[in-house]
């Protein structure tokens, strides 16, 4: 199953046959007091900045995301993508909780690339969500993140998860929205907290891949909130997530690549692992 996305010149397909896809996080003003700062004052001069940081770390597409209190998110949102979309040529995750921001950014990228495809993030389960949110993912036929939580929160068994995604899916596709355009992310929470997070998450991973076959996303780094040495842990995590049917995170690229190259070689998925040695090269000239 392939979830093509497009810029106005680059085309990103997902797929459980291609490399790992990373979908870099840092346009995001959450827990980042400079960015969001800035944003209230009106200046996307971050944004920029980190745009083109995240393309040389190695994201192939970036997510978009201006929330932060204070912030006219359905002013300062389309401006943000249209900057991205001038500064990069990798497709756009368009990031907000508002529909009206999302309907201006959406139009936005319709302006820059008549002819692109963007992702949403995001829908869940809730009821509320999937009225406001899947009818704009079928008029401005994007594709969209589906978050495997509902109006009781998020699940806290596997299959519970699982029911939630198929839900999502099974609504989108009432809508003519098919399951290719569903990305589904089954949800990390800190094992900090619950020392059975991870495996839960895992658990939910393999049955959407076994049963809904759809592509998948992660923020793999909550799973390691609270705890030292982070990276090592989500290290591990993503390795585990991708050999079970993750393939396209949300992550800091420059923090986790090496360890999504390594995954994907390791999976068969890098041929005589010139994307690992490329990857290397590149480092070591710095």
């Amino acid at each position: 199953m392939e979830t093509i996305l497009k810029s106005a010149k680059k085309t990103v397909v997902i797929s459980p046959d291609n490399p790992t896809r990373i979908i870099g996080e840092r346009i995001n003003p959450t827990g980042k007091k400079r960015l969001a700062a800035s944003l209230l004052e009106g200046s996307l001069e971050i944004v920029e900045k980190e745009a083109l940081e995240q393309i040389e770390a190695g994201a192939d597409i970036l997510d978009v995301n201006v929330g932060a209190a204070s912030v006219d998110e359905v002013d300062m949102l389309p401006k943000a993508v249209k900057l991205v979309m001038e500064t990069v040529d990798v497709p756009i995750c368009i990031d907000s909780a508002d529909p009206n921001a999302l309907r201006a950014a959406l139009e936005m990228h319709r302006e820059m690339a008549p002819e692109g495809k963007p992702l949403i993030n995001s829908v869940n389960g809730e009821e509320e969500r999937l009225e406001l949110i899947l009818p704009l993912v079928a008029e401005y036929k994007a594709a969209v993140i589906g978050l495997a939580m509902d109006d009781d929160g998020i699940p806290d068994t596997a299959e519970k998860r699982f029911a939630v995604a198929k839900k999502i899916v099974d609504r989108a596709g009432a809508l003519g929205i098919p399951p290719e355009d569903i990305v589904i992310d089954c949800l990390a929470l800190t094992v900090g907290a619950d020392s059975k997070a991870g495996l839960i998450t895992l658990g939910a991973i393999d049955m959407v891949r076994s049963e809904l076959g759809v592509n998948m996303t992660l923020g793999a780094s909550n799973v390691s909130f609270g705890l030292p040495e982070r990276e090592v842990i989500n290290w591990a995590f993503l390795a585990m997530a991708i050999q079970l049917g993750l393939n396209a995170p949300i992550v800091d690229a420059a923090k986790v690549r090496e360890a999504i190259l390594a995954a994907d070689l390791l999976l068969g998925r890098d041929d005589y692992s010139m994307r690992y040695i490329k990857a290397y090269k590149k480092r070591i000239k710095k």
